[in-house]
């Protein structure tokens, strides 16, 4: 049994007083929450694929944003799609999300209307803009994988493969991912790229 507020080190921490914030009173492990997490998420891609006519617009959206964290995470937390109010260990000040957030997906809209870059790099320069801010409390790395999904899919592409396995446990393939960010964060998008097709 793992103690529910143990996570890697690379993710977003929980603080015990985000016990309160669980909607679902059986959850006491990690393996629970991921379990609970994980049927959520479940419901929260079905939602949004349920949309596939959308076009790229329909997604780069401030409330598109919020209400897909909601439709991932908002059976577990009491805040799902809900910008986080406080500061973590990653991420911008909580009080710029707000601001930051459309200016970004105008960045991504004006990508798209342009072609300024391929497909897949739009997808992978939403993803990687979306983890640096960190908008939520938690979810913020499967939320923004959702969100290049289903990007590069209205797009015209296949969804992206991730590494071919799960990013939730710690090992070799997180890993790799984490990796990745850190050389997008320092304006080396080709890992990152290399990452999400293989």
């Amino acid at each position: 049994m793992t103690d529910l507020f143990q996570e890697p080190d690379d993710a977003t921490p929980l603080d015990p007083a985000q016990r309160d914030a669980l909607l679902q009173t059986w959850i006491t492990t990690r393996n629970d929450l991921n379990e609970a997490e994980q049927e959520n998420i479940v419901k929260g891609a079905a939602w949004a694929r349920q949309r596939r006519g959308a076009k790229p617009a329909d997604l780069l959206t401030d409330d598109y944003v919020k209400t897909l964290h909601k439709q991932m995470f908002g059976e577990v937390w009491k805040w799902g799609g809900t910008y986080r109010q406080n500061e973590l260990n990653m991420g911008i000040a909580p009080h710029l999300v707000p601001a930051e957030i459309p200016a970004m997906l105008s960045d991504v809209q004006f990508w798209v209307d342009n072609k300024t870059f391929e497909p897949d790099e739009i997808a992978v320069r939403l993803h990687h803009r979306l983890t640096q801010i960190h908008a939520f409390s938690n979810g913020n790395g499967r939320h923004a994988r959702m969100m290049a999904d289903l990007l590069i899919e209205r797009l015209g592409g296949k969804p992206f493969s991730w590494g071919g396995g799960s990013l939730k446990d710690v090992g070799t393939l997180r890993d790799q991912y984490v990796a990745a960010l850190k050389a997008a964060d320092n304006h080396d998008l080709q890992p990152l790229m290399a990452f999400v097709r293989s």
